[in-house]
């Protein structure tokens, strides 16, 4: 079938759900209009539809491959890498002063989205290489921003995270990587990395790898860790590149899913690499450009499940099998017509379209976090767009297994077999909650750092938004009345955890932790729930205002089916958390 990106609904989100208007007063935007984000959303749906989707099945089948030393990517894939540097792509929500074109993170938000929608091991490039613009943007120094940023605003170079070890996964304490000074101010680099993501290719001029290494008389532990930057290809003082450096491509991985994407095991053979920032401060920089990865996965999340869901709707309204249980048709009719059908498919729009209104809402306290106007306003901000980020990272990717799974399922029998694709959705989506830090990471980092350290407050603060909602939606219909009912028990369930942790998250951690994942999980519902729910708000307005009243008619309905079917979810959650502790750690393996 063939992708559409959701146009419509992602300008929704950015109206009525980020913060628009006060996002879009903020100093480094203007007034851009709203034509403008539909005008580029639409170019960018139309070029993914059309050069990077019909990419992703064949990519899949084929994969890329390792030989001679070189890794050689599926067919097309330069081509459509080519167009889309040409096109200016990569540098949507990047600084104008580094070529970028300085649209709003919401914007960027949904640019990633489709992209990733269309082709996710082709996506995967332009998103590592986005997590390296970020990490040089806060702690690269002048000379490292005016050689090396314009290029990979550009997407004329990629970037690469390089954290894993085979010895060290996400215990970055283990790592062994060598860094040796030079007397020339330069580090060499030696050592191992794995699991890297577009570690080598030819689709760019040069790859650029942020790694992460200890120097000879560093402190044990993450406090020993400092962060360089190693080109594939040196970089002469005129911007021409040079040498290539001692850093080597020793195999790619063979994978479940996203087999398109080469994922490298790469050899630092006494390379020369950059210092970036301070020796031993290495982690805190690479956590920047880590937490700008968790949230751009989540966005992955968000999208293979659209692609899933538009393709599992595609194939009910064309699969004829039974007969309707009411005996409306003595013939066999199109399987959407069957209530069971009709809740898979229900249940994966309202997931889908949650996730994407909860990234929507995270991403435009990001732009006020950055650029609001005051210390004290920016500080709010990066409270709750922090909190946030783990839920984006870890609902929306638990979400996306459970939304490409229910599509498998749409397509019965036929499901299971390659050549319809939904199996694909499925196995990609696998690795989501996987890397950039698994979902019991984004609950550890939830409960320590985002809930115990500031006693709730945060927590606290999204529960009184939650509430001027219930009571916006108390002046509506009373499908909106209903909504706000299910809101408000949600709400209970998620203050009466936050209680819970604080309550023995100091006293018996083991106790706290044990219920991470399902905090996280309540967290997320509620968030998304929320959004939708704020959706509403807007819809009934819009329809009085006779705006488009389809779409927002269909809107409700997601939403209403949403607060029936999904919120309730987070009363047992609740419970998991607040009775289980002891049934789970009593527990003798």
């Amino acid at each position: 079938m063939t992708f559409e990106a959701p146009i419509k609904d992602m300008l929704f989100n950015v109206k009525h759900l980020s913060g628009w208007t006060e996002v879009n007063d903020l100093p480094p935007y203007g007034t851009l209009d709203l034509d403008d984000v539909d005008a580029v959303l639409s170019e960018l749906g139309r070029f993914c539809a059309e050069q990077v989707a019909p990419l992703n099945a064949p990519g899949d089948e084929v994969g890329s491959r390792f030989e001679n030393g070189k890794v050689v990517l599926p067919a097309g894939f330069d081509a459509a890498y080519a167009q889309f540097v040409d096109m200016g792509w990569q540098s949507l929500p990047h600084p104008e002063a580094f070529g970028g074109q300085g649209l709003p993170r919401v914007v960027g938000a949904a640019a990633t989205e489709i992209l990733n929608a269309a082709n996710m091991s082709f996506a995967l490039c332009p998103l590592l290489t986005d997590g390296a613009i970020e990490a040089l943007l806060t702690e690269g120094s002048a000379e490292t921003k005016a050689t090396y940023l314009a290029n990979l605003i550009s997407g004329k170079w990629t970037g690469t995270m390089n954290l894993t070890e085979p010895q060290a996964g996400s215990d970055l304490a283990l790592l062994r990587s060598r860094a040796d000074r030079q007397k020339d101010g330069s580090y060499q680099i030696t050592g191992t990395k794995i699991f890297i993501t577009y570690g080598e290719h030819d689709m760019s001029e040069n790859t650029i790898h942020l790694v992460l290494a200890r120097t000879a008389d560093a402190p044990a532990g993450v406090k020993g860790i400092s962060l360089f930057l190693v080109p594939k290809f040196m970089v002469n003082p005129d911007g021409t590149l040079g040498a290539r450096n001692a850093v080597r491509c020793q195999s790619i991985e063979h994978k479940l899913g996203i087999k398109a994407s080469p994922t490298a095991v790469l050899e630092f053979e006494g390379a020369t690499g950059i210092l970036i920032g301070e020796e031993n401060a290495g982690l805190g920089y690479m956590f920047k450009m880590m937490n700008a990865a968790r949230y751009a996965v989540g966005l992955q999340g968000v999208a293979v499940a659209e692609r899933a869901t538009q393709q599992a709707l595609a194939y009910a309204k064309d699969r004829i099998q039974g007969r309707p249980v009411d005996g409306s048709s003595h013939e066999a009719v199109a399987i959407v017509n069957h209530p069971d059908v009709r809740r898979l498919l229900a249940r994966m729009r309202a997931l889908t379209e949650g996730s994407r209104a909860m990234a929507a809402f995270t991403a435009g306290w990001q732009d006020l976090a950055l650029h609001g106007e005051t210390p004290e306003a920016r500080a709010e901000a990066v409270a709750v767009h922090e909190f946030l980020v783990p839920l984006v990272k870890g609902y929306c990717t638990e979400m996306s297994i459970e939304v490409a799974s229910a599509g498998v399922q749409v397509h019965g029998g036929m499901g299971f077999i390659e050549e319809t694709g939904a199996a694909q959705h499925y196995r990609d989506a696998r690795i989501l909650p996987i890397y950039e830090g698994t979902t019991a990471i984004q609950a550890n980092d939830l409960i320590g750092r985002k809930t115990l350290r500031d006693g709730g407050a945060t927590a606290q603060r999204l529960a009184m938004m939650i509430e001027q909602t219930e009571q916006d939606l108390h002046q509506g219909s009373p499908t909106a009345q209903s909504i706000a009912a299910q809101l408000s028990q949600s709400r209970a369930a998620f203050l009466t955890v936050v209680d819970h942790m604080l309550e023995s998250g100091r006293s018996d951690p083991n106790a706290a932790f044990s219920g991470g994942v399902p905090y996280l999980m309540l967290a997320g519902n509620l968030i998304a729930g929320w959004q939708l729910a704020r959706s509403v708000v807007a819809a009934e307005k819009a329809i009085t205002a006779g705006d488009d009243p389809s779409f927002m008619k269909a809107k409700i309905a997601t939403a209403r089916f949403y607060a029936d079917h999904v919120l309730p979810e987070t009363q047992v959650q609740r419970d998991r958390i607040v009775k289980g502790a002891s049934s789970l750690l009593d527990l003798v393996f």
